[in-house]
């Protein structure tokens, strides 16, 4: 007689919806995250044999029979169908493709430019398919494996992975986004702040690009991927380049083997403990094989916007009465795992974050396409995305604005933190950018908008002024 297979664990998969914490309680303490319109939770047994999932519209109960090892979740970007097209591909052959690669493999070791060395499979590290789509794909594999897994991605995929126990789901309070509304109602436009976000220099924004791709011949930049020597490179000339115009800056770790996430500290005039917060990834990911990875629109475009908005503090003299901080995320790429810590760190010591604005990929225009600004429209706090969108309106009136599908980056790790946060993006509607994670994602190409990068550098500024409060030498 066959004995019956017993799962050792089980999971649903179902569209994230907030109203599941109360109706299905028993779910509260087994919830993983949420992932591009989806959430995990991990089920037990009192849960399922009480009915506890009744009421549920939609969803998929993932039953595992093996230990769960590290889980990762795997998902289509949204990107044109003309980027498939162009790579002869489907999104859901290249998922097939992936899966062959995991099966295959197992890590070796690292080199020193963060491409990973793949060896013959063994047993230990044979990954678990849990849940499958025609885009997505949730796998449980060992945590050797998924710490490098997105040197195994196919371009335009994207990996997370989740926590390794439940974690509390933590809402955007209402006292916090009343402070948004309030930005909201008292915003006008202000000539004296169009006057300080103009003096965004779009020679430095070009400058600090060319260094960190590596197209500036002093620059020995090959790679930005969150494991090579180019990303500790790069974060070192970053907090030089932060601290050189009047900034405190600090390299924080975050996990082993990792690139350091760059904090960036403006102290409040005033007292108060109140923070806004603008970012970008400074990671980057090249080709599949590839050991070159410029990272020019992504993120090298949101990076130099920070440095930018850093130069023209110093410039201007401007001082806040709020406390201000930019900072530069390593780990985007592997799935926010950078973002993650510092949003994680700051809620443990009860931070008072006004916003966050993250900004990821800035740069690149389609031919033919009107200079434009995407904001979020599957994760972030509407109140914020309007806030930039009013702003975009009064300061640079040229950008067309509209919502992307284009998602997430790392203001998703302060969203899912309870901060009301959104993100900046190049373009309204999905990624076209035929160099999106591909090694030849430079400055000097076709399309690489300096003078769109430079009026979403001048929204965020602008966003960041009247948020935080401001004030200029007595001389000005």
């Amino acid at each position: 007689m066959l004995q019956a297979l017993i799962p050792s664990a089980l999971l649903l998969v179902t569209p994230f919806n907030a109203d599941i914490f109360s109706e299905q309680p028993c779910l509260t303490n087994g919830y993983y995250g949420f992932f591009n319109g989806q959430s995990v939770f991990s089920v037990d047994s009192a849960c399922f044999e009480s009915n506890g999932l009744a009421g549920l519209e939609s969803g998929s109960l993932v039953p595992s029979y093996k230990p769960i090892q590290q889980l990762v979740w795997l998902q289509e970007e949204a990107v044109d169908q003309s980027l498939w097209d162009r790579v002869n591909s489907t999104a859901a052959s290249a998922l097939d493709d992936l899966l062959a690669r995991l099966a295959l493999s197992r890590p070796g070791e690292t080199a020193s430019d963060g491409q990973q060395v793949f060896q013959a499979p063994a047993h230990d590290t044979a990954y678990e398919l849990l849940h499958r789509t025609p885009s997505s794909a949730l796998v449980s594999l060992s945590p050797e494996v998924a710490r490098t897994i997105d040197t195994l991605l196919p371009p335009f995929y994207k990996s997370a992975l989740l926590p390794t126990a439940p974690v509390p789901y933590v809402p955007v309070p209402s006292p916090a986004v009343d402070r948004v509304k309030a930005l909201l109602k008292a915003f006008r436009f202000d000539p004296y702040v169009a006057a300080v976000v103009n003096s965004i220099s779009l020679p430095w924004l070009r400058n600090d690009v060319r260094w960190l791709t590596g197209e500036d011949p002093t620059s020995h930049i090959v790679s930005r991927h969150s494991f090579a020597t180019g990303a500790r490179v790069a974060a070192g000339w970053l907090k030089e380049r932060f601290e050189d115009q009047g900034a405190v800056c600090e390299l924080r770790p975050f996990r082993a083997g990792f690139a350091p996430n760059v904090i960036c500290r403006y102290a409040a005039s005033v007292k108060t403990n109140a923070t806004v917060l603008l970012s970008a990834h400074y990671d980057s990911r090249g080709s599949f094989g590839s050991m070159r990875a410029p990272g020019g629109d992504d993120d090298g475009s949101g990076v130099m916007a920070l440095l930018g908005i850093a130069r023209a503090i110093y410039r201007k003299g401007v001082t806040f009465r709020s406390n201000v901080e930019l900072v530069a995320f390593a780990g985007e790429e592997q799935g926010l795992l950078g973002s993650k810590a510092y949003a994680r760190e700051l809620r443990e010591a009860n931070a008072n974050i006004t916003l966050m604005m993250q900004a990821d990929m800035i740069a690149y225009r389609a031919p033919g396409e009107p200079p434009q600004l995407g904001l979020p429209e599957l994760i972030g706090t509407p109140e914020v995305s309007q806030l930039i969108w009013n702003a975009s309106n009064v300061y640079s009136p040229e950008l067309k604005v509209g919502w992307t599908t284009a998602c997430c980056s790392d203001h998703q790790s302060f969203h899912m933190e309870g901060f009301p946060a959104a993100q900046v993006f190049e373009r309204a509607g999905t990624i076209v950018d035929p160099m999106y994670h591909n090694s030849g994602d430079l400055s000097d190409r076709d399309n690489f908008d300096f003078e769109q990068a430079r009026s979403i550098a001048k929204v965020e500024f602008a966003v960041l002024l009247h948020a935080a409060g401001w004030d200029l030498p007595d001389s000005e």
